[in-house]
């Protein structure tokens, strides 16, 4: 598989493989089918792995960790801290907490539960508006001096964050979501992390499966779908946004391309230093979306999309989300 370099020198597999929904909550009936996939997607020369000990909370890191065992030095492990969560019981409180003292007890656990000596990259999964950035990072750089880290990266941060951060320990990703309809971190945060050397790791690059072509204005989606709580998922949002798969599919018809492996293609050719960043539960969908490595969109394609100048419709997240977002 194709490799690409974040930061200083983090060289990954072009494309990473999330397991936010393997595991989450509950033991899923089909734990034995994730742990072999991801043992596969390694076996297809993928090595950049996404996890959090919020997933769950933390279940997601033990069935990564169990998975990726046997074949741990063929591979990166990224996994976040930064939500108050009781690591005795598993209950998220709901706020966050980037402490250093509780992000040092959020790498114990994680080392523990990935069954790991070190954490390839570690992300503060939201920034804490109560404790200041250069302690962040400072803790993030005690423990990367200490071997328990190699990289740090942040998640969803704002521009005067990243800027903060990177000026105590040098940030080698920022993973944020960005796509064909999320394109705002083209204003500001693309231009700071060109600027200071971060790489991007885009998470939802498909638009949480809108992008696939999958998804219309009349989908039912399930009650428990979270979904259903976002706006942009609303039936006259969706139909609005039918505009932008219409595209997508135009575009594909070239390349003999799925919807998924233009969406994913078009955020490769965007910068040299993006690895998006999929979730999939079916080794199907994971063959289809690596495809996407083997198209090749031409400039005219690039410019057929930017000068469609499609405005998606509804907001990526509720509105109490969104107020995590930037900071």
């Amino acid at each position: 598989m194709q490799k690409r370099k974040l930061g200083r020198g983090l060289e990954v597999s072009a494309l990473s493989l999330g397991a936010m929904g393997y595991g989450k909550a509950r033991e899923l009936p089909d734990r034995a089918e994730m742990i072999a996939l991801l043992r596969t997607a390694v076996d297809r020369g993928m090595d950049f792995f996404d996890t959090a000990e919020v997933y769950g909370p933390l279940t997601n890191e033990v069935m990564v960790g169990e998975a990726l065992a046997p074949v741990r030095g063929k591979v990166k492990i990224a996994t976040k801290f930064g939500w108050d969560i009781d690591r005795d019981t598993g209950v998220h409180h709901g706020g966050v907490n980037s402490k250093p003292d509780h992000i040092r007890k959020a790498v114990e656990g994680s080392l523990k539960r990935l069954k790991v000596d070190t954490i390839d990259l570690l992300y503060q999964h939201r920034v804490d508006p109560e404790v200041p950035m250069e302690d962040v990072a400072g803790t993030v750089r005690d423990l990367i001096v200490e071997g328990k880290v190699r990289w740090f990266g942040l998640s969803e941060a704002g521009a005067a964050s990243i800027r903060r951060a990177h000026a105590v320990q040098p940030v080698a990703a920022l993973q944020s979501e960005y796509s064909l309809w999320t394109r705002e971190p083209e204003a500001e945060i693309l231009p700071v992390l060109e600027e200071l050397g971060i790489g991007l790791v885009p998470f939802s690059p498909l638009g949480k499966g809108f992008l696939t072509g999958k998804i219309d204005a009349g989908t039912q989606l399930d009650p428990s779908d979270m979904r259903n709580s976002i706006p942009r998922f609303a039936t006259d949002a969706r139909e609005a946004n039918q505009r932008l798969v219409d595209l997508i599919r135009h575009i594909g018809a070239k390349h003999g391309a799925t919807p998924a492996q233009v969406s994913l293609a078009w955020l490769l050719a965007q910068k040299p230093w993006i690895v998006p960043l999929f979730g999939t539960r079916k080794l199907e969908r994971f063959d289809e979306n690596v495809g996407a490595l083997k198209v090749t969109l031409t400039q005219q394609d690039l410019d057929e999309i930017q000068a469609a100048n499609i405005k998606v419709q509804g907001a990526r997240y509720p509105d109490e989300h969104l107020r995590r977002v930037g900071l």
